[in-house]
C-alpha cells in the first residue's frame, strides 16, 4: 500500500521544467519551449465563436456524465473514424483526461488493485495510481522494436507478477509508439485471457503520421477508453475529455462523477462540440507538427542525440542522450539555463533507466524548433 508520506509519488518533472523557464523569462530570457505537450496552434477559430455563443446564456451544471448532444456526437465519431457503433449512455463527458484517469481507476478497480503500465510511460499515470492507493506493476519497453507494447510483453509479466489492469496508450508519450491492429487485437485478446481489465489511453488518436489509429473499441466492448480535447484538438487549458467506458461501469463512475467533480466546465463542452467538426483547423495543425518533426528529428540526430527511428506518432522525440550525458535531470536544467532550451528529462517517464534519456516535444511553434537546435549547437560546443 502507500506509505503515508507519498513516497510513490515524484515531481512532474515537464511541469517543474516549465516552472523553471517561466523564471528565466520573467528575467528577459528567450526560452525556446519544447518541455510539454502544448498545441501551439490552439483551438480552432470554429471553436472560440462556438464558445462566445455560449457566453449569451448561463453557464449552469450539466449532467455529470455531460450534455446529451456532446455525448451523441462523441459517439458518432467512433462510427465516422472506426466503424463502431457505440450508444452514447456509454460516453462520460470529464475534466480532462485526468479526471477520466480517476474515475477509471476507482469505478474499475478494487483498493489495492494491480494496474500494470508501460515504462517508460505518461508521468501522471503512477501518481494517480499512488494517490488512490492501487499499485503500478510496470512493462518495460525497448527501442530495439520502436517501443511498441506486445501480447507477450504482457503475459510475460503478468506471469512475474499478476496485474488486475493494464493501462496503455497509442500513439504513446514520450515515444509515439503506436500498435497496429494485429498487435491490438492480440492484446485485447491476451488480456480477455488473463481476466485483466483494459484502460485505452486514446488522447493522442488522430496524430498518427502512419497508418491509422486503432481504437480498443473495435475489438471489445469490455475496455475502458481515455480520450480528450487537448491534443488533436489543441484544447489544453479548456479541461474537457471523455471516457468510453463498458456497460457494467457507467452508473458507477456516473455516481462517483457527481460527487467528485459535478460536471465538465458547460463552456468547454459547447466549444467541444464545435471542436469535433473543426477537421480542416486539426489537419492544418497536424501537418505543422509533421514538418516540424522532420526539422527536429533530424536536427537532433546531427547533434549527437540518438533517434533510432522516427516517432510515429503524437508530438514527442524521446532521444537518447547516453552519449552526451550520463545524467538527463542535470544535463536538461543545464540546457535550460546555459542556452534557453527547455526539455524534459526521461525520470518523467522511466523510473529506472530515465537518467539515458530526454523528451522533447515538437507542438510548439517552428521558430522554437530552429532557435533550440541553434541553442542546442552552441551549448554542446561548450
Amino acid at each position: 500500500m502507500v506509505n503515508p508520506d507519498g513516497a510513490m509519488l515524484q515531481p512532474f518533472y515537464a511541469m517543474e521544467i516549465l516552472s523553471l523557464a517561466h523564471a528565466l523569462e520573467a528575467q528577459g530570457r528567450r526560452v525556446h519551449h519544447l518541455e510539454i505537450g502544448e498545441p501551439g496552434g490552439g483551438a480552432a477559430p470554429e471553436v472560440i465563436a462556438a464558445a462566445h455563443a455560449a457566453l449569451d446564456g448561463p453557464q449552469r451544471y450539466t449532467a455529470a456524465k455531460g450534455m446529451p448532444a456532446l455525448r451523441r456526437r462523441i459517439a458518432r465519431l467512433y462510427d465516422e473514424r472506426h466503424g463502431v457503433n457505440v450508444d452514447p449512455e456509454r460516453v462520460v463527458v470529464t475534466m480532462g483526461s485526468s479526471s477520466g484517469f480517476i474515475l477509471s481507476f476507482l469505478a474499475g478497480f478494487a483498493p489495492g488493485a494491480r494496474i500494470a503500465v508501460t515504462r517508460p510511460g505518461y508521468p501522471a499515470y503512477l501518481n494517480i495510481l499512488a494517490s488512490l492507493d492501487l499499485m503500478p506493476v510496470d512493462i518495460p519497453l525497448s527501442p530495439e522494436n520502436g517501443w511498441v507494447l506486445t501480447a507477450e510483453a504482457i503475459a510475460a509479466r503478468h506471469a512475474e507478477t499478476p496485474f488486475d489492469g493494464l493501462l496503455f496508450a497509442s500513439p504513446a508519450n514520450p515515444t509515439g509508439a503506436t500498435i497496429d491492429a494485429e498487435g491490438f487485437a492480440a492484446i485485447v485478446s491476451t488480456c480477455a485471457r488473463l481476466g485483466v481489465r483494459l484502460i485505452s489511453d486514446e488522447i493522442y488518436h488522430g496524430l498518427s503520421f502512419s497508418g491509422r489509429d486503432v481504437s480498443a473499441l473495435e475489438h471489445t466492448d469490455e475496455a475502458i477508453v481515455v480520450n480528450s480535447f487537448s491534443k488533436y484538438y489543441g484544447m489544453t487549458g479548456w479541461r474537457v475529455g471523455w471516457l468510453m467506458l463498458p456497460p457494467d461501469m457507467v452508473r458507477r463512475a456516473e455516481m462517483m462523477a457527481q460527487s467528485l467533480f459535478i460536471s465538465a466546465s458547460s463552456l468547454s463542452q459547447s466549444a467541444a462540440l464545435a471542436a469535433l467538426d473543426a477537421t480542416d483547423h486539426c489537419e492544418a495543425e497536424k501537418a505543422r507538427y509533421a514538418e516540424n518533426r522532420t526539422v527536429l528529428v533530424a536536427g537532433l540526430r546531427a547533434l549527437g542525440f540518438m533517434l533510432p527511428s522516427d516517432p510515429p506518432g503524437a508530438f514527442y522525440a524521446y532521444a537518447d542522450v547516453s552519449g552526451l550525458t550520463d545524467d538527463s535531470m542535470a544535463f536538461c536544467k543545464a540546457m535550460l539555463e546555459e542556452a534557453g532550451v527547455a526539455a524534459t528529462p526521461g525520470a518523467d517517464f522511466d523510473r529506472v533507466d530515465g537518467a539515458r534519456f530526454v523528451r522533447f516535444s515538437f507542438a510548439g511553434p517552428r521558430e522554437d524548433m530552429d532557435g533550440a537546435l541553434a541553442g542546442l549547437r552552441h551549448f554542446l560546443k561548450r
